[in-house]
């Protein structure tokens, strides 16, 4: 994939404008978003994540194409896992609702920053060495295990108290001095003489630093489905930016996706399939087939893995409303009889 700097250009300033959009329409006047505005945002972004796509493939193919929305996808999906953690630290803050925006916005920005140089790395890992690939692989494979296990263990609610400060912000507490409360919507507050940090900022250094463990997955797993860095950071950013109008959206209903990790579990599990199956085609480890390529596995096409990864998701979705509405019914049944002892 030939991609020249004006391409690097035109995508950095859509992600830009997005960006100045957000803190100019949004978060410049602080307010709790309705259900309709979260809505329209959340399709718009995803609108033009689309549009972008079929930019590419009128510029590179069908193939890059099919990378990048396989990518987006993989990419959105794992970014609402991201979700129940905003949740939990925004409940640990007790940040005020018409705040919320101004954290998740500068939160989102700062991952994407340190995604932007996660993917420079791991692009420049890969085209050295093939046989990371196998690391890849092996990590996925380890994490779908570990997202089925969370299924099975993932409490019914998210409380504020399972949130624990990371070493970069007990470090910022340590050297900087807090405010004990809000300051309206301010990251800073200077009072006697002395600049203080605000818990806003904090919360957002939270959030930012939170997504860390995210890309240490993701990052993988898309590189798995394209070793395109252009297509690589293009599906982060737009997944990434969108993921602040999701948050008001699905806020609350979180909980109801209740097979939501045993569907990624899925798709990373497939993903890491994939990816030593790619390695092993690629081999050159001289322990592995005597350090010749074995191609007695077909690698799964970019077809294949779109649509395992779009099938999996469609079948937790309505699999997790059945349960729900389920449970919903149960729970109506056995209150029945109860309700009809105390009327006696």
């Amino acid at each position: 994939m030939d991609v020249s700097a004006l391409a690097w250009i035109v995508l950095g300033g859509i992600i830009v404008a997005m960006i100045a959009v957000d803190l100019m329409g949004h978060v410049r006047k602080p307010h709790a978003p309705s259900l309709k505005e979260a809505t329209w945002w959340s399709l718009a972004y995803i609108a033009m994540a689309v549009v972008f796509g079929f930019i590419v493939w009128a510029a590179w193919g069908s193939g890059y194409a099919g990378e990048y929305f396989a990518g987006y996808v993989t990419e959105k999906s794992l970014s609402v896992d991201n979700l129940f953690v905003f949740v939990i630290i925004i409940a640990a803050f007790k940040v005020p609702r018409e705040y919320q925006q101004k954290v998740l916005m500068w939160g989102i920005v700062m991952a994407l920053v340190m995604r932007a140089l996660f993917i420079a790395v791991g692009a420049a890992v890969i085209s050295e060495f093939a046989w990371v690939f196998y690391l890849f692989g092996a990590f996925l494979i380890y994490t779908a295990y570990a997202q089925a296990k969370q299924g099975v263990e993932k409490p019914e609610h998210h409380d504020a108290d399972e949130y624990h400060e990371n070493a970069l912000v007990r470090g910022v507490r340590r050297v900087f001095p807090v405010t004990d409360g809000f300051e309206g919507g301010k990251l800073f507050h200077r009072e006697g003489g002395t600049r203080y940090l605000t818990p806003l900022l904090i919360t957002i250094l939270a959030i930012g630093t939170a997504d860390l463990m995210f890309a240490v997955d993701s990052i993988p797993a898309i590189f798995g489905l394209t070793q395109e860095p252009y297509l690589v950071f293009a599906a982060n950013a737009f997944s990434l930016l969108g993921l602040r109008q999701l948050y008001f959206l699905i806020d609350g209903l979180l909980d109801r996706l209740v097979y939501l990790h045993y569907g990624l579990a899925a798709i990373l599990g497939f993903i890491g399939v994939k990816l030593v199956i790619h390695a092993l085609h690629e081999n050159a480890v001289p322990f592995i087939n005597g350090g010749q390529p074995w191609h007695g596995l077909p690698e799964p096409t970019i077809a294949v893995s779109l649509g395992w990864i779009v099938g999996v998701l469609a079948v937790t979705v309505v699999a997790s409303l059945w349960k729900n509405k389920k449970d919903a019914r149960l729970a109506a049944t056995a209150g029945a009889p109860e309700a009809e002892r105390g009327g006696h």
